[in-house]
């Protein structure tokens, strides 16, 4: 019979991150996330949040369609407003949706 070889137990602290990571909810999203209010507005702020980031797509979810619209209306300004907040770690692309 074969032992196993068991690896040194990690604590949930380095686990989590580095999964939260994997599916998209740490690292830059964190950081976005933290400083939403200040980088896009309170107007902005209260009726969107972040909600994802794959790659350097920030996934964003409005209260409502309007604000949606709004949202789309204003990509390339949030765009530009999150580069000069987070450099190389800002989005590329905006993915806008309701809920």
């Amino acid at each position: 019979m074969r032992r196993k070889t068991r690896r040194p137990m990690k604590s949930v602290g380095e686990v989590v991150p580095r999964v939260l990571a994997e599916l998209g909810f740490g690292g830059p999203l964190l950081a976005i996330a933290e400083r939403w209010e200040e980088v896009v507005g309170s107007e902005v702020a209260r009726h969107c949040r972040p909600v994802v980031m794959r790659g350097r797509v920030l996934e964003v979810a409005a209260d409502s369609s309007v604000w949606r619209q709004e949202l789309e209306l204003r990509r390339a300004e949030l765009l530009q407003t999150l580069g000069r907040a987070f450099g190389e770690a800002a989005p590329a692309e905006l993915w806008l949706r309701v809920g």
